[in-house]
């Protein structure tokens, strides 16, 4: 990750693409691959597989297993979103039992707890959306060591410290669908500032990262002001935003909510602010959130996918992973009503392409 001076220089504004392009925006320091500026969808490199491996684990096929699901943190739609795709995977199958449990704050140590606790106490497979992808590894690691099934969602560890990840949406993707909704709304030379949860919370960087790629590519004369931590805390992320509201007064044109919490809670302060019309908001969150802000048109769009979705799938993979039918190597997996989902980036399930909710198709989904 970044040093402490850098982390200091990320609220400085920056002038000109270029800047924009150069300097750290709250993405991480991976290889980022922008999609090309029309709709010509990128190319997926296959890589080897590169996740971890079981140690010793016991043979599980068809047998019923019990799984323990340690989300970022528990109390809040999108991951109750998901829990509710993992119970409807668990029903279908019939010989998967699952429950999720987790801090009630986005926080990576008590994470960690939670996950140390079920590997002690024993169970077959864990499912997790990490807080870190460093410091949760050791933990993960611990587990395939006990022999359990580990798979990821939403949020990855390092890749050797699960089995397989699914992944909501490729990164470059989801960076794209933001970039190009937010020039739409605030124009090509506008300026825009971030909120998200943590600078270290591994998915949100990333799309940052792929963001600011995509952003110097494609529209080079948007000006980014800065990114600011909000916790995944509702009152932290409209504190947040009122700031950057203050902050930069009438520049501000847009601002872009990298969490299903910030994403409403930028709305709620432009609401508040009367700047409606005047401050885009675009970002991550679920419709439900969203829809008093789009139906009052505050909020023109919100880029996510169906979390239900991608809870399902979860359990389709652990449960394909503990029966041993999805191996290394392997290009696709099956997954129940979704079908086939392709197996990219080594050991990355990928659930399918981002879908933008708006004011003509928001009232058609509930979550």
């Amino acid at each position: 990750m970044k040093t402490k001076t850098i982390l200091m220089a990320a609220g400085l504004v920056l002038a000109s693409s270029a800047a924009y392009a150069a300097s750290w925006t709250g993405g991480d320091d991976l290889p980022t691959n922008p999609l090309a500026c029309d709709a010509t969808p990128g190319e997926v490199v296959a890589k080897p597989y590169d996740g971890g491996v079981p140690t010793n684990a016991p043979d599980r096929n068809g047998k019923k297993i019990t799984v323990v699901d340690v989300p970022k943190l528990i109390g809040v739609g999108y991951f109750s979103a998901t829990t509710k795709g993992q119970a409807e995977a668990a029903k279908e199958l019939g010989n998967v039992d699952v429950k999720t449990d987790g801090p009630t704050k986005a926080n990576i140590d008590e994470q960690i707890t939670f996950i140390d606790n079920y590997v002690t106490s024993g169970v077959d497979g864990i499912l997790f959306a990490a807080n870190d992808p460093v410091a949760i590894a050791p933990v993960l690691k611990k587990a395939l060591a006990a022999g359990i099934n580990v798979v990821g969602y939403d949020a990855n560890s390092t890749p050797d410290a699960r089995q397989w990840f699914v992944n909501q949406a490729e990164f470059n993707g989801v960076a794209k669908s933001l970039v190009d909704n937010l020039a739409k709304e605030i124009g090509e030379d506008s300026a825009f500032a971030i909120v998200t949860s943590t600078f270290t919370t591994p998915n949100q960087a990333r799309w940052i990262a792929e963001m600011a790629a995509y952003a110097a590519k494609c529209h080079p004369k948007l000006e980014f002001l800065e990114t600011v931590e909000a916790q995944e805390d509702n009152v932290l992320s409209f504190n947040q935003a009122t700031t950057l509201i203050n902050k930069h007064g009438d520049k501000l044109k847009g601002i872009v909510g990298m969490t299903s919490v910030a994403t409403p809670a930028a709305a709620e302060a432009v609401t508040q602010s009367g700047l409606c019309g005047k401050v885009a908001v675009v970002g991550l969150a679920t419709p439900n959130a969203m829809k008093p802000y789009v139906e009052k048109d505050c909020v023109k769009s919100v880029v996510l996918w169906n979390p239900v979705d991608l809870g399902y799938a979860a359990i389709y993979v652990l449960r394909a992973a503990a029966d041993g039918t999805l191996k290394p190597g392997d290009t696709s997996v099956k997954a129940g009503k979704l079908g086939e989902l392709k197996v990219v980036n080594g050991s990355e399930i990928l659930l399918g392409s981002p879908f933008v909710f708006d004011k003509s198709n928001i009232g058609q989904f509930d979550f």
